[in-house]
């Protein structure tokens, strides 16, 4: 996973570098397919914004928090990405798994599954 970290008006120090990183870890517990990962914090008075572009394998995921404090901004941040990393998985087993199913299930393609064919006397309504 790459990490790049940029700060507006905020100068990054190594506890929140740490702090960050120790966090993300939690996104390559559940994924392990994370490229890349840009992190962007920011500071406008009182409020702390820290926005995030994940890119995983087939998608690219943004979320962003804003809390008055950086800490809490970045749990809150972490916690966004982590429901959408789960989804994102869920959807790309379930799409892999469905298409599976359809694939085996003999009550799809067998001959009597079809409708009858209309006869050639008869207008359809």
């Amino acid at each position: 996973m790459n990490l790049n970290l940029t700060g507006n008006h905020l100068e990054i120090t190594p506890a929140i570098r740490d702090y960050v990183v120790a966090k993300l870890d939690r996104l390559t517990r559940h994924f392990d397919h994370v490229i890349d990962v840009n992190v962007v914090l920011s500071v406008n008075k009182l409020r702390q914004k820290i926005e995030a572009n994940l890119h995983i394998r087939g998608k690219d995921l943004h979320a962003e928090s804003i809390e008055p404090d950086m800490y809490a901004a970045i749990d809150a941040l972490v916690d966004k990405l982590d429901r959408m990393v789960l989804k994102a998985k869920e959807k790309r087993v379930a799409d892999r798994h469905d298409s599976a199913e359809i694939k085996r299930d003999p009550a799809v393609w067998s001959p009597e599954s079809e409708p009858p064919a209309a006869s050639a006397g008869t207008p359809r309504v």
